[in-house]
């Protein structure tokens, strides 16, 4: 089999750094012939010491332009993927498969004002490669950023995060964002403190965001373990906010990360 029919194109490791024992991001370089929509996935393939290869899906936290892919990961204790990824270093080798996909993109939902981003731990990737891309940017009047962590140690791409509005493409439109960190382990000076379905239930997520959540204005994606994701889809289904399906835009997609 050639290299132009192989399903992936092997990329080389650029940087990696460690947020927790347990969480890293990761740089690679990015094949020229390779096209993604904005929070869309792709896969990661590592070759083990048996010569086997494992492969594992991974949103992509950077723009769409960039010409290099950044992840966010999570070290699963044991994990067949994540120890082998978490021990590679700058300049080893990582496949990338050809094909993006995944359905947690802005052409889900056909109208609304309100764009709301909920993420936890590492299901906030998706949802940067989004920020970084202008399109959010004209559609929406206003973007929330939920980003949830257990400690505040966890809540990566905080420059990252704060520099957005310092991009010449997106000067104009920084007032549009308003980003919200939430901590459930422990206080934090600027972060709330609690769940993200507990700041929905008790209102204090609207209260800070200036915003409500409702099936008129508001389009929401979600991103995070499935607890999560399911709990949060209840409340909202509570409000008559609907998964958006092809055969019936609605005002709700999500992701599972786990």
């Amino acid at each position: 089999m050639t290299a132009s029919a192989e399903k992936f194109t092997r990329q080389t490791l650029l940087d990696v750094q460690s947020l927790t024992p347990s969480l890293f991001t990761l740089r690679t370089t990015r094949d020229p012939g390779f096209r993604f929509t904005a929070g869309q996935f792709v896969r990661l393939g590592v070759n083990k010491s048996d010569g086997s290869t494992v492969w594992r899906a991974y949103s992509i936290v950077s723009s769409p332009f960039d010409e290099h892919l950044d992840f966010f990961s999570i070290v699963v204790p044991g994990g067949e993927f994540t120890s082998e990824l978490s021990r590679l270093q700058v300049g080893d080798t990582l496949m990338v498969e050809r094909q993006a996909t995944g359905f947690l993109t802005l052409n889900r939902f056909v109208d609304g004002r309100d764009l709301w981003l909920l993420g936890t731990g590492t299901g906030v990737a998706p949802f940067l490669s989004i920020l970084q891309d202008f399109e959010v940017w004209e559609k929406f009047e206003r973007i929330v950023l939920v980003y949830s962590a257990r400690e505040a140690k966890e809540l990566a791409y905080q420059s990252l995060i704060k520099e957005l509005g310092a991009r010449e493409y997106l000067a104009e439109y920084a007032h549009k964002l308003i980003y919200i960190p939430t901590v459930t382990r422990e206080q934090h000076p600027g972060a709330l403190n609690g769940r993200i379905t507990t700041l929905i239930e008790n209102g204090e997520l609207e209260r800070v965001a200036g915003a409500a959540l409702t099936p008129e204005h508001s389009r929401v994606l979600i991103c995070g373990n499935p607890q999560m994701v399911d709990d949060t889809r209840q409340l909202l289904k509570q409000r008559d906010m609907q998964l958006s399906l092809s055969r019936r835009p609605g005002q709700v997609a999500v992701e599972n990360y786990w």
